[in-house]
């Protein structure tokens, strides 16, 4: 892990990028607790809609707190796409630098996950059979690494029939072609191909004991598409100056746009689908995260708001770090011990709304001192 100052920046962010990465990890952090709060605060039925959005869906289908996660992957892929290099013309002593950082940032961001999911004050099992090897982070990791690899090393046409195959190849394994033992196109978490798989080859615990693991082996597939199609958007925007600001940003939110609509067309033979990140799911969320980019783009980069997405770009800068301390570290607690006093002041139908916003305070200063002292930690 590394942090940068002013005596190691390189380059300016990308301010757009840092403040939806940020966006994506307030629901996270706390924010999804909002829309409950004001419902006991206002009693307003319309808060309990949004509500819904902050919770997965069981099985198929999709609300927004299903975007959190293949938004981030796709977010990677953008952060890679901004700077592309080539590097398979390179003496193999030169790309070995690249290999080298590329596989501890795997192995970091692997081993990151696996720590994560033991969190929660519950610790890590000093048993290997009883330790929860699949994780967010490792997804991420994963996703990041395959991407990369074909940056480095292939065209954006290879990198594109790549993505297609990818996407139509897992939509023939998972409905076209039989379980052992069982039928093909069985969807179902028991019969689906991404249960065989994770109980066959998956090492250690499954997810609450189920019978695939969200982030299980199978799934990790299609996840690549979202990075390398990330990749596409970043190259995109590194190209603004010559296409100008304002028609990448238009062709961000058109290119969204059709990909929703192909991606829920879809989903009427390879339903939308997070547990399994079925070819469907990958679209949906591709298109989603790239019309919020161009929005975050237009408003940001473009329009200049950056004070305004201030929080948001703090928590963007330090995303890595802030998520695993969701996991490890009480915020609710400390959040209690700072203001616990001010939230019992106030009228009992306020209390939970003040109470979700002391936890997002604590955890704003915290990354905001970071921010003003340049403390990036990256992986």
């Amino acid at each position: 892990m590394t942090t940068t100052s002013d005596k190691n920046d390189k380059k300016p962010r990308l301010a757009s990028l840092d403040a939806l990465r940020g966006f994506d990890m307030f629901w996270i952090l706390g924010g999804q607790a909002i829309f409950a709060a004001l419902f006991v605060l206002t009693g307003w039925q319309g808060w309990k809609a949004f509500e819904a959005h902050t919770v997965h869906v069981p099985w198929h289908g999709f609300t927004f707190y299903d975007l959190i996660f293949p938004l981030f992957i796709f977010l990677s892929g953008v952060a890679m796409g901004l700077n592309p290099r080539r590097i398979d013309q390179l003496p193999l002593s030169e790309r070995m630098v690249f290999y080298k950082k590329a596989l501890k940032r795997l192995a970091i961001l692997i081993g990151l996950g696996v720590l994560y999911n033991h969190g929660w004050g519950t610790g890590m099992p000093m048993a290997l059979d009883e330790v929860r090897y699949a994780s967010v982070l490792g997804r991420i990791a994963i996703a990041w690494f395959v991407a990369a690899m074909l940056v480095w090393h292939t065209s954006l046409r290879t990198q594109a029939i790549v993505a297609v195959a990818i996407l139509i190849g897992y939509w023939i394994w998972l409905c076209f072609i039989p379980v052992p033992g069982g039928i093909a196109g069985d969807l179902t978490p028991e019969g689906s191909w991404n249960a065989w798989v994770d109980q066959r080859l998956l090492p250690g615990i499954i997810h609450r004991n189920g019978p695939l693991d969200p982030e299980g082996l199978l799934s990790q597939i299609p996840a690549v598409a979202n990075a390398i199609l990330g990749v596409f958007a970043g190259q995109l925007i590194a190209k603004a100056h010559k296409y100008g600001q304002w028609k990448v940003a238009g062709a961000l939110f058109i290119v969204g746009l059709l990909t929703l609509a192909l991606g829920w067309l879809w989903d009427m033979a390879f339903p939308v689908n997070k547990r399994l990140w079925t070819s469907s799911f990958v679209l949906v969320t591709v298109g989603w995260s790239a019309i919020l980019l161009a929005a975050f783009y237009a408003f940001v980069d473009i329009l200049g708001f950056r004070k305004s997405v201030y929080p948001f770009v703090i928590i963007g800068a330090n995303s890595i770090i802030i998520y695993l301390a969701s996991s490890l570290v009480n915020w609710s607690y400390i959040s209690k011990s700072v203001f616990g006093g001010v939230v019992r002041a106030v009228p009992a139908d306020w209390q939970p709304l003040i109470g979700v916003f002391a936890v997002l305070a604590v955890q704003l200063l915290v990354l905001h001192w970071m921010y003003k002292r340049k403390i990036i930690v990256s992986v």
